[in-house]
């Protein structure tokens, strides 16, 4: 099985529907500078319309990043935790 870079974690993380902010990033996949993964990833996703990354802040002040889905309840497909493509 391939080894998953550390974007493509965050990315099967977000499109699953949860949010992450810079500390639970780097406790969870060794991310150190989340804003610049953000950065990259948005462009990726957002190149074609599906998907749109959001942001948010805590209570305490930090800043949580989403992933929504732009055509919710159309999309025939999701990723598991290795990065793999299934049916839904």
């Amino acid at each position: 099985m391939a080894t998953l870079s550390k974007k493509r974690k965050v990315i099967n993380y977000l499109a699953s529907g949860k949010g992450l902010t810079a500390n639970e990033a780097k406790s969870r996949y060794g991310v150190s500078n989340l804003r610049a993964t953000i950065s990259d990833i948005r462009n990726t996703v957002e190149a074609f319309g599906n998907w749109e990354i959001v942001s948010e802040q805590t209570a305490t002040g930090k800043t949580r990043y989403f992933m929504n889905d732009t055509h919710p309840g159309v999309r025939m497909y999701g990723f598991d935790k290795y990065g793999n493509r299934y049916a839904l």
